[in-house]
């Protein structure tokens, strides 16, 4: 590492949990930008795996690891809380010390790009309360989408991504708005889409009554709620390597998020904040697999595979 790099000013939060190969290259990244605050969340081993008590402890063993100026701050739990109460109070416990934060979770390899992306921007949408989420993912496949660096987009995906404590204060676990906005029909609002509709009402019904143990959909519901965007750059900044058995969600190994690239800097900023519908579309079929697009959509999409 170069002392002569420029340093992150923006804080960094690393979430860790059993898994300390995947851990410390994630962490090779961060040491690479350098962040002057460094947060790092483990959960506690799981009572009912014993093998955890020694992989948690390998993990945590990065904190020594820290060979820059950097102020580090560490959050280890004695007791496993599981995947949603971890991270979520994780991301409270490092917003009570910092209004903008970056997040890694452990499998996540960010490209050099991915840390001055989310600085910039970070910087750029700090007062924009249309603005929720900067993301380091980009699914969409083939050649991008836009003549500038990023678009807007209603999905937040968290393979990779920054925020400001004021969009994080909407935030409930417990999606405790829900039952009026299923029953209000809501999201027919949000999507204007029957199987869109019909797909996240199966997904936010299953959050709040408790049977998936996560925390972004429950961010997803935050934002919707306000009505807030998401920051998607033009390629894609984050490789998520943690799909296998050992993963809490992503257990299929042919999963693996694509490859990290680079941007070019200068950033190239659009003139407006507007969603890209079409790009969501493709994100509601591709992504999530369902969700309805129209002719002139299927076109475009079809000849752009074949540029």
């Amino acid at each position: 590492m170069s002392e002569s790099a420029p340093r992150l000013n923006t804080s960094v939060l690393l979430l860790i949990f059993n898994r300390p190969t995947l851990t410390f290259a994630t962490f090779e990244r961060i040491r690479a930008a350098r962040p002057e605050r460094l947060f790092i969340a483990s959960d506690g081993p799981r009572g009912d795996r014993p093998e955890d008590a020694t992989a948690v402890e390998q993990a945590r063993t990065l904190t020594g690891m820290v060979d820059w100026d950097c102020e580090v701050k560490t959050l280890y739990r004695n007791h496993n809380l599981g995947c949603a109460r971890a991270v979520s109070s994780a991301i409270d416990w490092a917003f009570e010390s910092v209004d903008e934060l970056i997040i890694l979770e452990d499998d996540c390899l960010a490209s050099a790009s991915f840390f001055p992306f989310c600085t910039e921007l970070l910087e750029r949408f700090s007062d924009d309360q249309r603005v929720f989420v900067i993301s380091g993912d980009n699914f969409q496949q083939g050649p991008p989408r836009t003549p500038y660096s990023y678009y807007f987009s209603r999905y937040n995906h968290c393979w990779g991504w920054a925020t400001w404590k004021r969009a994080w204060r909407h935030f409930d676990l417990e999606m405790r708005l829900w039952p009026e906005i299923r029953d209000g029909q809501w999201l027919v609002d949000v999507f204007q889409d029957p199987l869109a509709v019909g797909y996240w009402t199966r997904v936010f019904d299953e959050v709040h009554a408790g049977k998936i143990d996560t925390w972004d959909y429950q961010w997803t519901f935050a934002c919707w709620m306000q009505g807030g965007l998401t920051v998607l750059p033009a390629v894609n900044l984050v490789q998520n390597v943690g799909f296998g058995e050992n993963a809490t969600h992503t257990k299929k190994e042919s999963c693996h998020g694509p490859p990290a690239e680079n941007l070019i800097f200068p950033l190239s900023h659009p003139s407006y904040v507007l969603r890209d519908d079409h790009a969501d579309a493709w994100t509601q079929i591709h992504h999530f697999g369902f969700g309805t697009v129209g002719l002139w959509d299927r076109i475009r999409y079809f000849l752009r595979s074949r540029l």
